[in-house]
C-alpha cells in the first residue's frame, strides 16, 4: 500500500494546502460522514418490514418525520 515516506509526503501536502487550521475540521466532518455511510449501510442490510410495523418510519402513509434538526431541518446546536 503506502510506506512511511509517501505517507510524510502526502500529510505536508495536505497541511500546504489546507493548512493547519482548517485539519481540524476536516477530520471531524470526515468523522460524520463516516458514521452517516455506516448506519445507512446497516440500515440497508435490515429487512424491511411492511409498513406501519413498529420502528417504521411513516414516511409511506405521508405523515412527517422530524429530522434530527426539527421541523425546520436547522441543524440543533
Amino acid at each position: 500500500m503506502f510506506g512511511l515516506s509517501e505517507l510524510a509526503i502526502l500529510l505536508i501536502v495536505v497541511l500546504v494546502v489546507f493548512g493547519a487550521r482548517k485539519l481540524p475540521e476536516l477530520a471531524r466532518n470526515a468523522g460524520r460522514a463516516a458514521r452517516i455511510l455506516r448506519s445507512e449501510a446497516r440500515a440497508a442490510k435490515e429487512p424491511h418490514d411492511k409498513p406501519g410495523a413498529p420502528g417504521d418510519s411513516g414516511a409511506l402513509e405521508g405523515r412527517i418525520v422530524e429530522g434530527p434538526g426539527g421541523p425546520s431541518g436547522a441543524p440543533r446546536p
